[in-house]
């Protein structure tokens, strides 16, 4: 019998996935509890199952110890349905016993409040006293049906299979349950792990990702937990092995809480979405697509590509299918002239001349499947669909064997999409024999290709975020200027930077500013406006205020001394006392290029998350921004841009020539080295950050430290 252990740095999850002697505290076969169906669900462990309850001495003739130690000896894994306050007693008498691993299936713990958070956390200080793992509390359990194995309150068996189904949800863990005894899929590791009180999603992925029997990982997600722990994890694992996330709970961005424009922009469920493609993680919006996902990447190669040849003997199915490739961020693949020729020497006069290719209803299985051979040699095409509805001429079976056959051997993935009910159903099945996965409506597998597609993407970001952590760290050219700026600000109590003070940051880092200069006083302002030279800027300088714009802070294009006093009386008269220390004054930037914004703000689980986007007055507007987490390279940072829509101008666009773009990325590798080093940085914004065929300047810059 094949066996889920392994040893993963240090971490031993053996006692869940490959125990041998298991006792259940808490057994009792009173009608509609929890620890019956524990106890009926592991008469089929083929090893020792031992009953554990103080109040019986025997049930149905068979012994019943009143503690885990009287067994006499060592029992791997314990399950425990007993009330929420009798578990840190049992845990330690557990850790005593020797017991390696333990799921908690007991509810009343941190969901409860303060109590049952102190509970918890007494639990975990034992646990960890003693050596215990714990999955749980408040769970469905584990399975392990290539063991045996159903330590669970389910009413069923999972089917023996090669992905690993880890789930926050018991009550989705029993409707996936259903839906895979319908559907014939198994599982190699069907886990319930509730509040992960101690065993958590790093664990399970490093074990899982070791197995040889387990071909994929697939995740419904609640809450991220140990966000560090699980990337560093994922990042591991995902090159080996598809791990498929569903996260729920999607918040909304608190905007109104952040200092600035950067925290406006970067919610929660934006950051997860840019932890995940750079650790490799696929994320899907459907359990529908969690499955067929899973399953498909485990038979198909990537495509290299996201154009999509799609062979139908039917025009609308082609035209769904088409929809939802588009849809997705697919591309419709162009047919090369060789292929509209070998497929007009094949096809009937009237077929579609085009792809999607309609090979008509008529069709037998040698025009389906010349048709196909064709499609699949295009060099423009990344992958094939093929769809096959029932028609009188038409042989589903046959045509099924003949495209497996026609496409072995060939380095794209293929679906397939037999629709209909009875009459397909040896089709699909020869298909589902022959590696080709089968999905039963076109739009779904088109859906499907797309998400393979950007598997692929996902890996080279997976790849380049790998070479970025072992690149030697960029210095500051200024190293010690920057500290010396961040310390006095935090010596004197301020977590706000000034304008010019941030500015001087951001420039020991090697990022060019904009000369900025401090005037407190009326004169001063003149002086140093007449020095610089017409026309100039004259801003708010406020260690309070953050958002100069909007009390009327910043006054532009000044071309006399006249109107920088005025500017001096306007801005001193927008704001109270207690939030004017002067104006600052630097020259006025005509743009030649594009107001882009740089910024950075720290995640409670994901620490400094960068921001790059169009910038200007109305950024929170257009929000046309991308995300990613440090280190960057300066490959990644092109990958990076290239997620906006700004990065097409960028790079030039009627008429207009492209930006510096090796100043611009020089530039976004310098401020992530910053934002990694500088750990007192909590928030960080450049807006606007001038990109033009000149160069880079930031015009405005702002810094929040740590409280």
């Amino acid at each position: 019998m094949e066996e889920l252990g392994v040893r993963v740095g240090g971490v031993i999850l053996n006692a869940f996935f490959q125990p041998h002697s298991v006792a259940v505290i808490g057994a009792t076969l009173r009608a509609g509890s929890v620890g019956r169906s524990i106890v009926e669900n592991l008469r089929a462990f083929p090893r020792d199952v031992f009953w554990v309850n103080p109040k019986r001495a025997e049930l149905e003739g068979r012994v019943v110890y009143p503690s885990i130690t009287a067994i006499g000896q060592r029992v791997d894994l314990a399950v425990i349905v007993t009330p929420a306050g009798s578990v840190p007693g049992l845990i330690r008498e557990c850790g005593e016993a020797g017991v390696g691993g333990v799921i908690v299936i007991s509810a009343g713990f941190r969901e409860t409040g303060a109590v049952g958070a102190a509970l918890e956390a007494e639990i975990l200080a034992t646990a960890r006293e003693l050596g215990v793992r714990i999955v749980g509390p408040n769970c469905l359990g584990l399975m392990v049906p290539a063991l045996g194995l159903n330590a669970t309150f389910a009413s069923q068996m999972a089917m023996p299979g090669r992905v690993a189904f880890l789930s926050q949800s018991g009550a989705l863990c029993t409707a996936i349950l259903d839906w895979s005894l319908r559907d014939g899929v198994g599982f190699r590791a069907f886990v319930s792990v509730g509040s992960m009180m101690d065993v958590g999603w790093a664990d399970l992925i490093r074990h899982l990702g070791e197995d040889e029997q387990t071909d994929s990982i697939v995740i419904y997600m609640e809450s991220v937990g140990e966000g560090q722990a699980f990337l560093e994890a994922a990042r591991e694992v995902a090159l080996r092995k598809p791990i498929v996330v569903i996260k729920v709970g999607r918040t909304e961005e608190a905007a109104h809480a952040a200092a600035s424009h950067t925290g406006a922009l970067t919610g929660s469920d934006a950051v997860l979405d840019a932890a995940l493609r750079q650790s490799g993680v696929l994320r899907v919006s459907t359990i529908e697509e969690l499955f067929d996902v899973s399953e498909i990447l485990a038979k198909q190669p990537l495509p290299r590509g996201r154009k999509l040849g799609i062979v139908t003997n039917a025009g609308g199915p082609g035209a769904l299918a088409v929809d939802a490739l588009v849809g997705a961020g697919g591309e419709l693949a162009v047919l090369s002239a060789e292929t509209l020729s070998g497929l007009s020497a094949v096809l009937p006069g009237h077929w579609s001349h085009g792809n999607p290719v309609d090979v008509l209803g008529d069709a037998d299985t040698g025009r389906y499947v010349e048709a196909i051979k064709i499609v699949s040699r295009d060099a423009g095409v990344d992958g094939l669909l093929v769809v096959l509805t029932p028609q009188s001429m038409t042989k589903p079976t046959e045509v099924a064997e003949g495209l497996a056959a026609g496409v072995k051997g060939i380095p794209k993935p293929v679906l397939a999409s037999w629709m209909g009910g009875r009459g397909v159903t040896d089709g699909r099945r020869r298909l589902n024999e022959a590696g080709i996965p089968t999905c039963d409506y076109p739009d779904q597998a088109a859906r499907a290709f797309v998400l393979m597609w950007e598997r692929s993407r996902r890996l080279e970001w997976l790849v380049e975020t790998q070479r970025a952590f072992l690149e030697p760290p960029l210095p500051a050219i200024r190293a010690d200027e920057a500290s010396m700026i961040l310390a006095a600000a935090r010596s004197a109590g301020r977590t706000l930077l000034s304008e010019s003070e941030a500015k001087a940051v951001l420039s020991a880092w090697g990022i060019p500013v904009v000369t900025t200069q401090v005037a407190t006083d009326e004169e001063a302002a003149v002086r140093l406006a007449t020095e610089m030279g017409f026309p100039v800027v004259v801003k708010l300088h406020s260690l309070t205020l953050t958002h100069k714009t909007d009390v009327g802070g910043v006054q532009l294009n000044l071309s006399s001394e006249a109107a920088v006093r005025a500017a001096w009386q306007k801005i001193r008269g927008a704001v109270s006392p207690d939030d004017f220390q002067g104006v600052s004054v630097q020259r006025m930037i005509i743009a030649k290029g594009y107001e882009l914004i740089l910024g950075s703000k720290t995640d409670a689980q994901f620490g400094p998350v960068l921001l790059f986007g169009s910038g200007g007055t109305l950024v929170e507007v257009f929000q046309d921004r991308a995300l990613a987490l440090p280190p960057i390279s300066r490959e990644m940072a092109t990958r990076w841009m290239a997620e906006t829509k700004i990065y097409q101008a960028l790079q030039g666009i009627r008429g207009r020539g492209p930006v510096d773009l090796d100043g611009l990325t020089d530039c976004l590798v310098r401020f992530s080295a910053m934002v990694s080093a500088q750990k007192e940085i909590l928030e960080v914004d450049i807006n606007p950050l001038i990109a033009s065929p000149d160069g880079i300047v930031a015009l405005d810059a702002r810094i929040v430290l740590r409280s």
